[in-house]
């Protein structure tokens, strides 16, 4: 004899009225308590997949409801010669056995146009900073002429006489369990219940002509390569009516002269030459906000970063900017005069030329030198 299954809100102890955080906590509490890795004791494993089984129904609002009026049978896995009913929705089966009237509901069908998608190209600086910009896209838009419901003006649709008006075909079967009713789509109208007669001279019925739009767009302060900005209702709008699509734009940043960009910071590479390196000095970098001077310490190693706070790009969801870092070359002469020549002999002279591989020494080691440890 097959078990019969416990009711989902007797497993997690609650009330059939119980909102959605009850259920939360209650599964949570059981699940700490029954866990496998908590509870070796008989039956804790089948209890735990239990009130697993149960949470994943009655936090899911759709299979709640289907629950709440069909019980297990909602699933098809309990009671047995319930699997075949594949291809049959809740209605339907509702509807064959009670002969409820669910068509009326579904009669009123809410289409939607097609999403668009177009891609734009922004300078790096209009993607640091921001700002408006106009885009042209060509899409299908609403006819003028018989304002998108596709019948010549002062002429209305008039009922499908295939479905009546319903805007679905109905087909009786037989089988061992009663009779069944396959509802679909009226292949004539669409599902819309009603035909066109005559159809708008302008969009041949379809409601929607092709043509070109101008749009404002607002391009946020610090946005990135390859992001997307929404623009609600301007896709394509649905076929005599309803609801319109998005344009989704997809936006690429060209790649700036000098800089790079790393999150929120930008990078920038200036060679510096060995005299600079070794004396110290000061030189004008570029930077989005314009010319600037920076201050490079004498005895500079190749690789040095001067940070400069908030040079950098807009944080796009909080206050303030990240940070411009000049990282330091030295740029080593491949050619020199004979000037430049002898004074670098002269100046080799002063120092040691013995080379020594450097010391491999451990991160402590490193922390005790740079504070002099």
């Amino acid at each position: 004899m097959a078990k019969t299954k416990r009711d989902y809100y007797e497993i997690l102890g609650v009330d059939r009225s119980a909102s959605v955080e009850e259920i939360r906590k209650a599964y949570r509490k059981l699940a700490f308590e029954l866990h496998p890795d908590r509870n070796a004791s008989d039956g804790a494993a089948d209890k735990f997949k239990e009130v697993k089984e149960a949470y994943e129904v009655l936090s899911d609002a759709e299979k709640r409801a289907a629950y709440d009026r069909f019980g297990h049978a909602a699933d098809g896995r309990a009671a047995p010669g319930f699997e075949g009913f594949g291809g049959f929705g809740f209605e339907d089966v509702f509807e064959s056995f009670f002969g409820a009237a669910t068509s009326a509901g579904r009669r009123q069908r809410v289409q939607r146009g097609a999403d668009l998608r177009l891609d734009i190209q922004i300078a790096f600086e209009e993607a640091v900073f921001g700002g408006e910009k106009e885009i042209t896209v060509e899409k299908q838009v609403s006819c003028e002429r018989c304002s998108g419901r596709g019948v010549e003006p002062g002429s209305e649709p008039i009922r499908c006489l295939r479905c009546n008006g319903t805007g679905e075909i109905r087909r009786a079967h037989q089988s061992i369990f009663g009779q069944f009713v396959n509802v679909s789509l009226c292949d004539r109208c669409g599902g819309e219940g009603q035909v066109i007669a005559d159809p708008c001279k302008e969009c041949s019925g379809q409601g929607r002509v092709r043509a070109k739009r101008t749009l404002r767009l607002t391009i946020p302060a610090g946005i990135d390569d390859d992001a997307q900005l929404r623009l609600s209702g301007e896709g394509e709008p649905a076929p005599r009516g309803g609801m319109a699509g998005n344009l989704y734009v997809v936006v690429h940043v060209e790649p700036h002269r000098y800089m790079r960009r790393q999150g929120n910071d930008l990078l920038l590479d200036l060679p510096i030459n060995v005299a600079q390196a070794a004396l110290g000095d000061e030189v004008e970098i570029p930077t989005l906000d314009g010319p600037t001077t920076i201050r490079i310490p004498a005895g500079t190693q190749s690789g040095r970063v001067v940070r400069l706070r908030g040079k950098g790009v807009p944080y796009l969801r909080e206050a303030g900017r990240g940070d411009l870092q000049v990282r330091l070359k030295v740029a080593v002469p491949t050619e020199l005069s004979k000037e430049q020549r002898e004074l670098f002999r002269k100046l080799a002279a002063t120092f040691d030329r013995s080379a020594m591989p450097q010391e491999n020494k451990g991160f402590f080691e490193k922390v005790k030198d740079a504070f002099g440890v």
